[in-house]
This record gives C-alpha cells, structure tokens and sequence, in this order.
C-alpha cells in the first residue's frame, strides 16, 4: 500500500440534456461505466451524487457535469480509461459534449490514502492547472509528477 493516491477530476458541457434522446447511450452508460470502475483494479472512491451516479451537475450551468475519483496509482486510471470499455465511450465523446478547445478537462493530483477530496479542491486544481500548467499539484497524463515523499518525523 503507498502512503499517496492518486485523485481525478474531470469536467464536460453537455450538447443536450441526459433526457434528450441525443444523449440516451451516454446516459445509459454511466451505471455501467461506474460498475466498470467500482470492479477495476486500483479503483478507490468516486464522489456520489444524490442519484448514485457520480455525475455532479453545476448548480451556476446545469450543462456543466464533473466527476471525481480516487486511484491507487495512475497505471490503475490510465488502464481503466484507456484500457478497458470505458474507452468506447471515451471516443465518442464529441457525440455528447462540447469540445474544450485549448482548456483542460482533466486535473490529477495526489492526496494521501484515506483522505476523500472535494468538489471544490477539484475545480480549483482545474482552474491552477489551466491558469499556470502542469505542476504538482495539478497535472494531467501527458505530464505528470511523482506523488510526494514522506518525510520521517525526527524524534
């Protein structure tokens, strides 16, 4: 077990709303995709929402959709986003959410184990890592830091 998980928030605006008939495989997905996760090696947390689903909607724009999660490792992460169904979805991802153009959608960070993130730290990480670059405290998969060192209490 390491002392350091690994914590992703990602952020999309919806074309329609999941009750539009555009949006329904989308929509259908998301139990499956969460049941893809909840099974998938690494796998630690996901931030529920009042429907389970782990999609949290923006109270400010309704079109605004986030999720929040914590790995063991970023080779956990990577396998289950690229490596796994969920990567079916991920291509098709145009079909359902407006592009990002030069923004990033994805923020990593890491979080000792145990520690549950927020929404909040998430979209600030977002905003760090959008306003300054990959840094530690806020990268992506094209560039990433090592998760921090423990430093031995001295006695």
């Amino acid at each position: 077990m390491t002392a350091f998980h690994l914590a992703q928030m990602n952020t999309a605006r919806l074309r329609a709303p999941l009750e539009d008939p555009s949006m329904r495989d989308f929509a259908e997905g998301i139990a499956l995709m969460n049941d893809l996760a909840d099974r998938s090696p690494g796998f630690v947390w996901r931030l529920p929402e009042e429907s389970g689903d782990g999609i949290i909607a923006a109270p400010s724009d309704p079109s605004r959709i986030f999720t929040l999660s914590v790995w063991e490792t970023p080779e956990h992460l990577r396998a289950y986003a690229y490596q796994s169904q969920h990567l079916e979805y991920l291509r098709r991802r145009r079909d359902w959410f407006h592009p990002h153009g030069h923004q990033a959608a994805l923020v990593l960070w890491w979080v000792p184990a145990g520690t549950i993130p927020t929404l909040r730290q998430g979209i600030s990480r977002l905003g760090r890592l959008q306003a300054n670059g990959p840094a530690p405290d806020a990268f992506t998969f094209r560039e990433m830091f090592p998760a921090p060192e423990l430093t031995p209490l001295r006695p």
